[in-house]
């Protein structure tokens, strides 16, 4: 069953995060991951969520989302992305 990260991110540091954005592609596509929705303009149409840039991620299933965000190799790219922005994550499995 698929699984998808949906990720809210508040950059507070552009120069630093355009360093994350550019190395984590590579990382996504090594564990079967794509990206739906990648900071596009968005609407809050109901309550009261206020995302300030959001990211979809599909991969083929949750074992293989948990493991991008677990690989060693990301773990100094995630570390970038935690200096220059707040974020929020969560992984949801689906059709």
């Amino acid at each position: 069953m698929a699984a998808y990260l949906i990720v809210d991110i508040d950059v507070h540091d552009p120069e630093a995060y355009k360093g994350y954005a550019a190395q984590v592609p590579p990382l996504v596509a090594r564990h079967g991951g794509t990206y739906l929705v990648r900071g596009g303009a968005h609407e809050t149409l109901e309550g009261t969520w206020a995302p300030s840039r959001v990211v979809v991620l599909q991969f083929p299933d949750a074992d293989a989302a948990r493991a991008f965000v677990d690989d060693p190799d990301y773990a100094p790219v995630k570390a970038i992305r935690h200096q220059a922005s707040t974020s929020n994550m969560v992984l949801v499995e689906g059709a």
